[in-house]
């Protein structure tokens, strides 16, 4: 009878794991996760990238372009600035492409890289290991001390301890909140709501407070559950990883038979020696040996956690490590594969066509249309006129008095009352007529260019259509 190779990985029977999750018990309870402090080159590294993100983070809502905030995106009044750049709703489809591109970006990121932005760059896992589970390892201690404080009673010593890292969790948390709604009003408005009596900002009242609470409680009690759970990411990469994406894997070729370590031992197995350090350390309780699994956020406390026991019984490094489930069992390099290379040229044309967009994009939308239910005007014995609207937006922060030309053909611009200036970031509507005289009439409809000038620049040309008898 055939036998499969100890090296071989679990068979479909045994991988009795994935029909549950790490975080739930066979009676559907929360399992509380105690995860032991991580340590080394990846967690270093994470941490550097950490500190870059929380300064980032907590600075741009102050960073202001021209006086305008450097990125907001104002949902309430369909406002959204990028790199300073004002979109309106009228640019709603650049915004739109936008998100298009980022979306096939991470398409394609995951395609190749796996979940790395999960661990690396995540919001919710920046947040959660670098700052709230470090408050919580220097107040409660590692994940045994930890352990040991739920379960006793409530002394002095227990008190303090939670009083303690509850009140920084919700400073944290609310001044979370306040960053977060700067990136949706601007942090001027939020100064004021802060500084200003209630009275006069409700709204803003009550959702720093409900955004404050919806931290607290995600960093203090839901947690890992906001991947497993709350977050689609985690689902999608079950229908984009294949065998050539770069995972955190472990080396089962390598590593199994798994074995307790015995010192100085002949007859060696593989080189697992079975410690569990890298269960320990994991943020989700999932077991890296049993390969990709939903929970994985690619945090590399398990590669760390491995490195540290291989180093200590002098066996080479990188039994957890990232590598391609290919690359694994058949010792393959990463290759550029079909899928890859299709997905990057979509997203090339995608950032092409966003580039041309952004470039060619106007400061001034201007919609100029022939007055409705109104045809020609007799103005002379030689001069005809038709009245028309003009609706201006104004995407810049300056004041825009503007000038109306036709030019393919001779004629005059009539404003019907005061001037056109535009107001900063404002919307302007008004009326004109424009005179032809006869003797240049040889259509009953003439098209007609008619150039939008702002301070002695054209910055649009907009055509219309004149009606005017033929026999005249």
């Amino acid at each position: 009878m055939k036998t499969e190779p100890d090296n071989q990985k679990p068979a479909e029977e045994e991988q009795s794991f994935r029909d549950s999750i790490a975080t739930i018990d066979e009676q559907g309870k929360r399992v509380w996760m105690y995860p032991h402090k991580p340590k080394g080159k990846y967690y270093s590294m994470r941490s550097y990238l950490s500190w870059v993100y929380l300064i980032l983070f907590f600075t741009l809502p102050f960073i202001k372009v021209h006086g305008e905030p450097l990125f907001m995106i104002n949902i309430l009044e369909r406002k959204f600035i990028l790199f300073g750049m004002i979109f309106w709703p009228q640019d709603f489809f650049i915004f739109g492409l936008g998100m298009l591109t980022f979306i096939v970006f991470i398409a394609l990121f995951t395609v190749v890289y796996g979940r790395v932005f999960c661990g690396w760059a995540c919001p919710q896992t920046v947040f959660m290991e670098m700052v709230f589970r470090r408050i919580e390892y220097w107040i409660d201690g590692d994940a045994n001390y930890k352990k040991a404080l739920d379960r006793a009673p409530w002394n002095r010593e227990k008190i303090f301890k939670r009083t303690a890292k509850y009140s920084l969790f919700f400073l944290l948390s609310f001044l979370i909140a306040n960053t977060f709604l700067s990136y949706i009003i601007g942090v001027d408005e939020v100064i004021k709501i802060a500084s200003e009596p209630i009275s006069q900002h409700v709204g803003g009242f009550i959702a720093i407070i409900v955004f404050t609470f919806v931290f607290f409680m995600v960093y203090s009690w839901f947690r890992e559950q906001v991947c497993l759970i709350v977050c689609p990411y985690g689902r999608m990469q079950g229908v984009l990883l294949d065998k050539d994406s770069i995972v955190v894997a472990y080396d089962y070729v390598r590593g199994e038979p798994r074995h307790k370590y015995k010192k100085n031992e002949v007859d060696r197995k593989g080189d697992c020696i079975d410690c569990g350090l890298c269960v320990k350390v994991c943020p989700t309780g999932i077991d890296i040996r049993n390969g990709t699994q939903l929970e994985c956020v690619n945090c590399t406390a398990c590669i760390d956690a491995c490195d540290h026991m291989m180093e200590s019984v002098n066996l080479p490094l990188g039994l957890i490590r990232y590598d391609s489930e290919k690359g694994i069992a058949e010792k393959k390099k990463l290759k550029f594969t079909t899928r890859m290379k299709a997905y990057t040229v979509v997203l090339v044309l995608l950032i092409g066509l966003e580039s041309f967009l952004l470039i060619s994009r106007t400061d001034v939308d201007t919609t100029i249309l022939r007055a409705k239910g109104m045809l020609y005007q007799e103005k002379s014995e030689t001069q005809i006129s038709n009245l028309y609207t003009i609706k201006t937006i104004n995407k810049t922060r300056e004041q825009l008095p503007l000038v109306l030309k036709v030019e393919n053909m001779p004629a005059s611009v009539e404003l019907v009352g005061k001037d056109l200036v535009l107001k900063p970031e404002g919307v302007s509507e008004g009326e004109f007529f424009i005179v032809l005289n006869k003797k240049d009439i040889v259509d009953r409809k003439t098209k007609l260019e008619i150039g939008v000038y702002a301070g002695g620049k054209r910055i649009k040309t907009v055509k219309a259509s004149f009606l005017a008898p033929v026999n005249h």
